[in-house]
């Protein structure tokens, strides 16, 4: 059950200039991805520990600061990493961000992370814009009371990933001379890798990539009517596809590789956003 009460005390935690306007585009960016962001100024940089009901951030990888500034003569809020289910806190430090920029009047959302490739065509350092997602565990974050701002009891999922903001990423990444393929997302919750049983069925699902966040912001985002887009790196091979063992290590170093290009197609993103989408 979400615990509404949080939300109120996250944005009273807020600073009150994060008010005054309305940011242009929100971002939510995973493991490896809290270095990409050029900024022209900045705003409010705020660590997660002092933003009620989200706590600080205890995966490596993850910067845990939420930043608000201006890049390219538009307003930016960009949470620097990710709270996840399998940290055991609940839904609501995972879902606060996405109820945070809601709140704030952000309509147009980017989530980035890391994923473990299952489609043998992918190699460690692409990346991939999620075109859908299959959540595998069944936990869900809109499980319990309705919330006010999140849809109908029965939100329809049918195109979770917006087709313009996703044309939008591929537009940004052949500008930087960038190569990008599109794919299905498999959510599992973590905090276990895979077993390559597991990796070979949710191939037979038809999932190219594999990762522990993601989709449930996504799931909340889509439901309260904002329109999303999500950019993944590969970071490795799932289990049984190549390699003997997994390491969050290895995540992050591949992630660290990719930073430019990553950075790059980021702020062409930025650069690039119609005033209405």
């Amino acid at each position: 059950m979400i615990d509404t009460e949080i939300f109120k005390l996250a944005m009273q935690s807020l600073p009150g200039t994060v008010l005054e306007r309305v940011p242009e585009c929100g971002f939510i960016l995973g493991s490896g991805w809290s270095d990409v962001l050029e900024t022209d100024r900045e705003i409010v940089r705020l660590p997660y520990a002092e933003i009620a009901g989200l706590g600080a951030v205890k995966v490596r990888g993850h910067a845990g600061e939420m930043l608000l500034f201006e890049r390219h003569n538009r307003l930016i809020c960009a949470f620097m990493g990710r709270r996840h289910w399998y940290e055991g806190a609940g839904w609501e430090p995972v879902i606060l961000p996405v109820e945070i920029m809601r709140r704030m009047g952000v309509t147009t959302l980017l989530i980035t992370n890391a994923s473990g490739g299952i489609n043998p065509a992918l190699t460690p350092g692409q990346l991939v814009i999620i075109g859908d997602h299959i959540n595998t565990c069944g936990i869900n974050p809109l499980i319990g009371e309705v919330v006010d701002g999140w849809g109908a009891r029965f939100p329809d999922q049918s195109n979770v990933y917006d087709n313009k903001l996703s044309a939008l990423l591929r537009r940004a990444a052949t500008m930087c001379g960038a190569t990008v393929t599109e794919g299905i997302y498999a959510f599992t919750s973590g905090p276990v890798y895979e077993t390559p049983a597991e990796i070979r069925a949710y191939a037979g699902m038809g999932a190219d990539i594999v990762g522990m966040s993601t989709v449930p912001e996504a799931t909340v985002a889509a439901a309260a009517g904002i329109r999303l887009a999500a950019l993944s790196c590969v970071t490795n091979m799932a289990a049984g596809i190549s390699g003997p063992k997994l390491s969050h290590e290895e995540v992050i170093e591949q992630a660290r590789r990719n930073t430019p290009v990553m950075s790059a197609i980021v702020d062409s993103f930025i650069d690039n956003l119609p005033d209405t989408v």
